[in-house]
């Protein structure tokens, strides 16, 4: 049985692991208590992801996204109007484009 063709990565090219260790943890980021509890309350009161809303489906946000990522600003990060409520596949999708 022929075997799967190698794929090709320049040299540049890091994995997903290889970016992960490259980078602080959550709580480092600025993604601890403060956070979830200032999250949780936010989904309360937006339980409805705003993508799917555009696309005229009704499904549940479980995610916060900062809009303009943060990059470690903390005045963005902790900026109320810079958050939208997107479900996980929204969350995942959106993240994935912004890091490339």
């Amino acid at each position: 049985m022929p075997s799967k063709p190698k794929v090709h990565r320049p040299a540049w090219h890091k994995t997903r692991q290889e970016w992960d260790k490259q980078r602080p943890n959550a709580t480092d980021r600025g993604y601890n208590y403060r956070w979830q509890e200032a999250r949780r309350v936010y989904l309360a009161q937006h339980p409805l992801c705003v993508h799917c809303q555009a696309e005229g489906i009704i499904k549940a946000a479980n995610e916060v996204d900062h809009i303009i990522p943060h990059k470690g600003d903390p005045q963005l990060f902790w900026d109320v109007s810079n958050w939208q409520p997107l479900c996980k596949s929204h969350h995942s999708s959106k993240t994935a484009t912004e890091r490339g």
